[in-house]
């Protein structure tokens, strides 16, 4: 088997036939020429059915992941929201980490909870919680795992949770977003589906919203087709070209952003007037022995809680100069954000809550030196 950034450049990604172009060109048709009634031209149809060029990017991510297939959606919660109905239903139970993604607590806590399932919140990195929430589980029951979190950058124990998944009948699902492929292969850990917000460093440009779902399971992995199809959130052709493009460079900007991200990192926990950094590249960080056992590197991620309180940490996200304050990731541009206000303003007053003297920043391929003064200045002001 090839090594990871040669098949990131090279898999689902055969020159065209026809003329012999290097890329695959963009497909951007909504239907399809039939040689008879029924007569498809390499099964293809109608483009919500099937697209070339998304079917070239969801072989890129299948591959990637090692899964059996995948499936490329219009954004990362379409994504989630077709996986979680493919895999529950009314009576079944999700557990779910204390420090998720605010928009994945609200997927579940707001449309699916209605619908009678049943949401259960622990601290992932602490077995014993998730053991306990475990217990008496009902046939249909997800553990959603994800690392490093978002914000504060927890740590799960991939193989240790699949395991104790497994063993209560659990499908385990790992949200890799902040990993990417690159950096962390859930699916080898043991985990059987990975989600993605391909928007984020998969796509790496902060040009495309997109989102996908990489499985080890045929069985599920065609409920989560037929979802696809049946509800129609697909990615366009042009995002899935976007996407594909962006996961070409995908490793050198992992490498990049892991290394700057260790720097300043490195520089703001020395800083004045910052009480925390969270950042699993840091020997003290409380995850980072598993994640330096799971984690190629420790990616671009990192967040700050601002000894002077929430004014301190608002005032410092506003007076950044590189870093664009701004919601999202993992674009090659640096950005910073007040999560408690902005990506997390959903979980606001619950048991997600986030702090209000963290600021996230999400560390770009700019000059490392260059950043560690930016965010200096920043905080002296």
């Amino acid at each position: 088997m090839t090594e990871f950034s040669t098949r990131a450049v090279h898999a689902g990604q055969e020159p065209d036939g026809p003329t012999g172009a290097v890329i695959p060109p963009i497909h951007l048709t909504s239907t399809y020429v039939q040689d008879g009634i029924g007569g498809m031209r390499n099964g293809y149809e109608y483009s919500r059915a099937g697209n070339p060029t998304r079917d070239s990017l969801q072989t890129l991510l299948a591959d990637l992941d090692g899964g059996v297939a995948a499936y490329s959606f219009a954004s990362g919660l379409a994504a989630e929201d077709a996986l979680l109905r493919a895999a529950l239903v009314p009576g079944a139970r999700v557990v779910m980490g204390n420090d998720v993604y605010g928009g994945t607590h609200r997927l579940v806590s707001r449309l699916h909870v209605p619908w009678g399932v049943e949401l259960v919140v622990v601290d992932m990195s602490d077995l014993d919680q998730v053991r306990a929430a475990l217990e008496g589980a009902p046939d249909q029951t997800v553990l959603w795992v994800e690392t490093p979190t978002n914000p504060l950058m927890k740590i799960a124990d991939i193989a240790a949770l699949a395991e104790l998944g497994h063993g209560a009948g659990a499908l385990v699902v790992v949200d890799n977003t902040f990993a990417s492929p690159y950096l962390q292969q859930p699916l080898s850990l043991g985990a059987d589906v990975v989600v993605y917000s391909t928007t984020k460093y998969l796509g790496g440009h902060s040009d495309v919203v997109g989102g996908a779902v990489v499985l080890a399971d045929e069985e599920l992995a065609a409920k989560v087709q037929f979802l696809q199809f049946g509800a129609g959130a697909i990615s366009s052709p042009f995002d899935a070209f976007l996407t594909t493009r962006g996961i070409k460079t995908l490793a050198v900007r992992m490498e990049r952003h892991s290394q700057n991200a260790q720097a300043v990192a490195e520089a703001l926990v020395a800083a004045p007037g910052v009480e925390r950094v969270y950042y699993p590249g840091l020997a003290d960080h409380p995850g980072h022995d598993v994640a330096a056992r799971q984690m190629r590197g420790f990616g671009g991620m990192l967040s700050v809680a601002l000894s002077g309180g929430p004014a301190a940490a608002r005032r410092f996200a506003e007076s950044t100069e590189l870093f664009a304050l701004a919601e999202s990731l993992g674009g090659v541009e640096s950005l910073i954000g007040y999560p408690s206000e902005m990506t997390h303003a959903s979980v606001k007053g619950t048991e997600l809550a986030v702090p209000e003297n963290v600021v996230r920043l999400s560390v770009g391929i700019e000059d490392a030196g260059d950043l560690v003064a930016d965010l200096q200045q920043a905080l002296q002001r």
